[in-house]
């Protein structure tokens, strides 16, 4: 998030400082090497590098004095308590205390719990001892991974939580060329907005889910019932995709985090706990279907289409395909794997797992292939090549990407999510 940030606003003319401690990922930025993978990210940024509006530094200090604008975009991981560690956050805030050399503006970027921006005052006042004036603001990020730079320039709004009428006007002035609605809050509501965002579509998700399952009970379609719900202009159809569930660095530690928060304050905020809950059971469900499909799993290969939570980036982070790879090779499965970017990471996590050069190799003497992730290379499969690779021709989809009428026609035993089943091969 902060790497795309950085190189965006130098997009649009600024002179970024992008600084991070971490000096072997400054020494890779220097020289071109992206630590992730994002469409259109390693283009931007040796455009804007070359032209030195952005540049990368270990050195806190000599960003904190030279920047009048200093976002912070640390990570803000789970504890085992569901809190999020805002350990990054305070370090932050009181190296920017140290080294404040006249007027900044700092501002959350990270997702924070609401009234983090208050103890981000209250850290820099501490440290600070009257070393220059400052403002505190909130700007939470809503850029989706695999879209991040689109999201970035073609935002559908622009959230600001501000305390001064000089911090909105600094805000508004850098979000201006964006040419999008600029909401303006106080701190805690803009804090409050990202949690809250990510939780309802978390739980717009496992609605469908829920609903999915009701389908497969009463011989229904969720793509039609999805279809139908969507259509109301009330509703809309995004995230009313059924499949294995939501995953990702957002959707599962907001969610946890938005319950911690509100038990906090003394709310139980039990639908979130039943979208949580939902959203676990689903990965359970697909595993089932697996076993109901195959009888024995137990000495069985498993080809495995998919490892990223989602297509257009190589994060695994809490991605679905970790749990159900773990809970097959539990019960004795063999598993090949392929993924056209996430292996690499995925490698570092799955052991025992045999990774793959192509969709077709994994597909090659197993005994089923299991559609995990909704890569685009997978839409466009020779599927008569992967009939041909199969021991046996089974595809379970947990992400409804074919249909199942014409996999029915190709000689396919085919499993969806809420879908009508093909006849048994």
């Amino acid at each position: 998030m902060g790497l795309v940030t950085g190189a965006c606003f130098a997009e649009l003319g600024n002179r970024v400082i992008c600084a991070d401690n971490d000096t072997k990922k400054i020494a890779g930025l220097k020289k071109g090497v992206i630590p992730i993978y994002e469409p259109g990210l390693k283009e931007l940024i040796g455009i804007n590098a070359k032209s030195r509006r952005l540049v990368f530094t270990s050195n806190i200090k000599e960003a904190v004095r030279t920047c009048e604008v200093i976002f912070i975009a640390v990570g803000t991981p789970a504890l085992p308590n569901g809190e999020a560690d805002l350990t990054g956050i305070e370090n932050v805030a009181r190296n920017i205390a140290l080294n404040l050399s006249g007027y900044r503006l700092v501002v959350e970027k990270s997702t924070v719990p609401v009234e983090t921006g208050k103890w981000v005052k209250h850290t820099i006042q501490t440290y600070a001892r009257g070393r220059g004036k400052f403002d505190v603001a909130s700007n939470p990020e809503f850029l989706r991974e695999g879209q991040a730079i689109s999201d970035f320039m073609h935002p559908d709004r622009i959230v600001i939580g501000v305390e001064s009428k000089k911090a909105q006007t600094i805000l508004t002035d850098l979000y201006r060329p964006l040419n999008a609605p600029i909401v303006v809050t106080d701190i805690a509501s803009a804090e409050l907005i990202k949690h809250a965002s990510n939780s309802f579509l978390a739980t717009k998700i496992s609605f469908i889910n829920a609903v999915s399952a009701i389908c497969e009970k009463v011989g229904a379609d969720i793509k039609e019932v999805a279809l139908g719900m969507g259509l109301d202009k009330r509703i809309g159809s995004a995230f009313l995709n059924a499949g294995v569930g939501y995953g990702g660095s957002c959707f599962p530690k907001d969610l946890e985090a938005f319950i911690t928060i509100s038990e906090k304050l003394g709310y139980d905020f039990s639908l979130l706990k039943a979208s949580r809950d939902i959203n676990y059971q689903q990965k359970v469900s697909f595993v089932n279907k697996i076993k109901d499909a195959l009888w024995i799993v137990k000495g069985k290969t498993i080809a495995v289409l998919g490892l990223s939570f989602k297509p257009n980036t190589d994060d695994i982070r809490s991605a679905p395909s970790l749990d159900i790879i773990q809970a097959l090779r539990l019960e004795g499965a063999r598993i090949r794997a392929y993924d056209p970017s996430a292996m690499e990471k995925a490698k570092e996590l799955l052991r025992g797992v045999v990774f793959c050069k192509d969709p077709y190799e994994a597909c090659r003497g197993s005994d089923c292939a299991l559609v995990v992730t909704e890569w685009d290379e997978f839409k466009e499969l020779d599927l008569a090549k992967v009939k041909k690779a199969l021991r046996r021709p089974l595809i379970i989809d947990g992400r409804n990407i074919y249909e199942p009428g014409r996999m029915e026609k190709l000689g396919f035993t085919y499993i969806g999510i809420g879908r009508k089943k093909t006849k048994k091969g």
